[in-house]
């Protein structure tokens, strides 16, 4: 195992830098005494353990107990980098078996702090074995309906981040921290090193967010405020109406062109106005809604199977009341494979943890060059549907802009959808629609007004509830 370096913070530091004042309450599981030299007999493992105990004042590789980060109680488990590199032996699987117990017992969220080397050698299997321990408890405590935040610290590797860390609900980094499979010692030596670290597994779609260490406690208190756990919550309310000036993509763009739902905002008389004015660049984007709605935005990033769609924003956010609601955003662009991905991911997150979703709809439809197809267009699309489909939280969907064909259809809520007066959804765009029916391309307009796509239609055909506007 690597060294600890100066440096790094211990596993208490790391508790502290949460709780803060708040304080922290270590727990300890009944003792479970190791054979002479461990499991393995490993000749001096008992006294490497004796001087990293001298060395650190810990018995194990892993802290845990109860305390509040920000307001809200959960459990803590933070390893001890210092401690034989933060390895995972039985003692240690005994203390991380017993955190998730904990956070189970007492019905509230686990937060794990972590900083590791991977399975310690001198135990063999032994501590191999601990991983699949690991598993079965964050199984138990996702089928609870309990959060799990990560915070992965430098460095986090091996078996330790393949369970604890990137098994998490949510993933955050410590900026610069060592993140990977696969250790320094063991990779191979031509390796990239920006692909085993914080921001390269960010990139990667790995990691939700890289937090610096001042902000860290702002951001796992917001994580957890949102995740809950929560009792039921009603569905999340339609986004009001914002008007064309909203149409940048700043932050504040929404916040400051929102108008409040007044009279009905005048509807497109033809097909292919409202093509013309859901394609518009004036019009409001996701951003200009999303910093409308929410007080306090949390993305969640990535596919987590190595891709990202800068198109598709997902995550949980904070109304002004405190209500926490789930998002899955299209920024019209065509969503791709990870986009789909992202937002399964995000709408069974949220669905298993009893918060409402909202989805806003807005791409011309799914990306359809070899790159999608060879990414698996088609599958992740379906997963989409099916974990809509499956929801048992309310979906509530508004349509801003473009709904073209199922690659829109996908984020839609059925039976709770409801569009903008700059909106349009239909089976296909008119373009290809014409194509296909071997029109000339003098014909789209035409066939954009036989297609009844616009938002008055689409509330006659009873596929929306209601126009926003």
């Amino acid at each position: 195992m690597p060294d600890a370096t100066p440096d790094r913070a211990t596993a208490r530091e790391a508790i502290a830098l949460l709780t803060g004042a708040a304080g922290f309450t270590e727990h300890r599981p009944p003792p479970s005494p190791l054979p002479p030299d461990g499991p393995l007999g490993w000749s001096g493992y008992d006294a490497a353990r004796e001087r990293a105990s001298a060395r650190t004042g810990e018995e194990e590789s892993v802290v845990y107990g109860t305390g509040v980060v920000g307001d809200r109680a959960c459990v803590l488990l933070s390893f001890e980098f210092g401690f034989l590199g933060g390895s995972l032996g039985r003692q240690t699987g005994d203390r991380l078996a017993a955190a998730y117990e904990l956070a189970l017992t007492r019905r509230i969220p686990l937060v794990a702090l972590v900083a590791t080397g991977g399975s310690r050698m001198q135990e063999g299997m032994v501590a191999l074995t601990q991983l699949q321990r690991v598993a079965a408890a964050s199984v138990r405590l996702r089928a609870a309906g309990l959060p799990q935040v990560a915070v992965v610290r430098d460095p986090t590797t091996g078996g330790g981040w393949a369970t604890v860390g990137a098994g998490a609900d949510v993933v955050l980094a410590l900026p610069g921290a060592q993140v990977g499979f696969a250790g320094s010692r063991v990779r191979p030596p031509d390796a990239d090193p920006y692909a085993y670290s914080a921001e390269g597994q960010f990139a990667a779609g790995q990691v939700d967010a890289v937090v610096p260490a001042d902000e860290l406690a702002a951001a796992v208190t917001h994580w957890l405020r949102a995740l809950g756990p929560h009792g039921d919550l009603p569905a999340a309310p339609v986004p009001r109406a914002l008007s064309a000036a909203a149409g940048g993509t700043g932050a504040g763009a929404g916040k400051r062109a929102a108008a409040d739902s007044g009279p009905a905002a005048r509807l497109p008389e033809t097909g292919r106005e409202a093509v013309a004015r859901a394609r518009d660049p004036r019009r409001p984007r996701a951003e200009a809604y999303l910093a409308d709605y929410f007080a306090v935005r949390l993305p969640l990033h990535g596919d987590r199977s190595g891709s990202t769609d800068p198109g598709l924003l997902c995550g949980f956010g904070l109304r002004a009341d405190g209500r926490p609601v789930a998002y899955v955003a299209q920024c019209g662009t065509p969503t791709r494979p990870a986009g789909y991905r992202a937002a399964a991911r995000t709408i069974r997150l949220a669905d298993r943890l009893g918060v409402p979703v909202l989805t806003l709809v807005d791409t011309p439809g799914a990306a359809n060059d070899a790159e999608a197809e060879r990414a698996g267009a088609g599958a992740a699309i379906a997963d989409t549907f099916a974990a809509i489909a499956a929801a048992r939280v309310p979906v509530t969907t508004l349509v801003i802009g473009e709904g073209g064909s199922g690659g829109a259809l996908a984020l839609a809520a059925p039976g709770n959808t409801h569009v903008t007066a700059d909106s349009y959804f239909s089976v296909i765009a008119p373009e290809p629609a014409a194509a296909i029916l071997k029109r000339p391309p003098s014909e789209t307009g035409a066939t954009a007004d036989q297609l009844r796509l616009r938002p008055q239609d689409l509330v006659d055909l009873g596929f929306a509830r209601s126009i926003v506007g």
